[in-house]
């Protein structure tokens, strides 16, 4: 195990390198671009046997994806914001065709205005597509969720994004350490497509029509196996402890055990809040921070049991999705603790949109707004400015 210093860019880039995919195709964006322009150079230098598929536009990056996944090709991808938004059309299809892409997606706000810098409005926009989807706390996370992506697509047969916070992990230097090419050979193992789309001998369709005759069940299908994944997502994860001793899980507590009130995050803001934690706890508060690593599928039970015994708990979200009710993260926590007997406070933080910074002041005044929660409206800005 070597230990590097690299940008969250980098550290996927790596993850790709060692990955060695069949195929990867993809089109640059802000700021995404680093990662298929340093995998692009190590293509070019030799150090992997990948196909590397330039095109026109993002639409045309998935698209080639999908032709070549249903070909039987490890195939990986890497995007952000308007060209995750230019995949659309076709993300839903390669979860419907059970295609295992692997996507290193840059978490960046959605025009308009236009902006380049990090809020979660992409990737929660795509969270009906039928990928999974994972968020990375920081750059070490972003390549260790880049491999373990590899295993859970291809096992759960559903394509899979790895996310970093744009500019924050994407660009930002960080100690990380990277597992040898032979331990990430073996972690991932040999992937072959059964059947192939080029198995001329035993011939097969992908796209075909499917209207009121079998639609129905194919989404069934996709549903059922993203229910599925939570224990696969799991099982890799133990898989990669036992290996390398680095612990994931779909969700993940800090000083939890015994908190009052608790703070639900996702991505990079889970690191700032570990040290606003720290100082809270200094001082006596009990409180907890619940990170949600996993997107998709959602651990509803496994959010439920963390957060049954806590008085008060705010969700902070990095998107407005301008339903009116509150936002994605903060809708789905409401739904998963319905069930409790007894149910703690709830309240929504939408903050960060467009890359505006989180201070560690304006954290812990959310844990002291947690005391009076019960005084607060249900959902709520952080940080806006009048």
């Amino acid at each position: 195990m070597a230990v590097a210093a690299k940008t969250g860019n980098e550290a996927m880039a790596e993850a790709m390198r060692q990955i060695n995919p069949d195929v990867v195709a993809a089109y640059p964006i802000t700021p995404a671009t680093e990662i298929v322009m340093i995998f692009a150079q190590f293509v070019a230098d030799g150090l992997v046997d990948t196909e590397y598929v330039p095109v026109e536009s993002e639409h045309s990056a998935m698209s080639a994806c999908v032709g070549a996944a249903s070909a039987g090709a490890r195939v990986m991808t890497g995007t952000s914001s308007q060209g995750l938004a230019y995949m659309y059309e076709i993300l839903p299809i390669a979860a419907a065709l059970r295609l295992p892409i692997v996507m290193c997606e840059v978490n960046r706000a959605i025009s308009g205005p236009i902006n380049i810098h990090c809020d979660h409005s992409d990737t929660m926009a795509a969270r009906d597509f039928g990928w999974i989807q994972m968020f990375s706390e920081n750059a070490q996370e972003a390549y260790d969720n880049t491999l373990q992506a590899v295993r859970i697509a291809e096992t759960v047969k559903l394509p899979t994004m790895a996310t970093t916070d744009g500019f924050i992990i994407s660009h930002c230097m960080e100690r990380i350490e990277t597992l040898e090419d032979d331990q990430v050979k073996d972690f991932i193992g040999e992937y072959k497509l059964t059947p192939s789309l080029l198995d001329i001998e035993n011939p097969t369709t992908r796209g075909a029509l499917d209207l009121q005759d079998y639609y129905f069940e194919h989404h069934v299908g996709v549903g059922e196996a993203m229910k599925g994944a939570r224990s696969i997502i799991k099982s890799v994860a133990e898989d990669f402890n036992k290996k390398f001793g680095r612990k994931y899980d779909l969700i993940e507590g800090y000083k939890l055990e015994d908190a009052e009130r608790v703070i639900v995050a996702l991505g990079s803001t889970c690191g700032t809040l570990r040290a606003v934690i720290d100082e809270l706890r200094e001082k006596g508060a009990k409180v907890g921070l619940l990170k949600i690593r996993v997107f998709r599928p959602f651990p509803a039970d496994e959010i439920a049991k963390a957060l049954s015994n806590c008085r008060s708990v705010a969700v902070l979200d990095r998107v407005e999705p301008w339903s009116g009710v509150g936002s994605q993260t903060f809708v789905e926590v409401r739904s998963a603790l319905f069930n409790l007997a007894k149910k703690p406070k709830l309240i929504n933080y939408m903050y960060g949109l467009g890359g505006r910074d989180i201070s560690l002041k304006e954290l812990a005044g959310v844990y002291e707004n947690l005391k009076k929660a019960d005084s607060l409206q249900e959902v709520n800005y952080l940080g806006v400015g009048e």
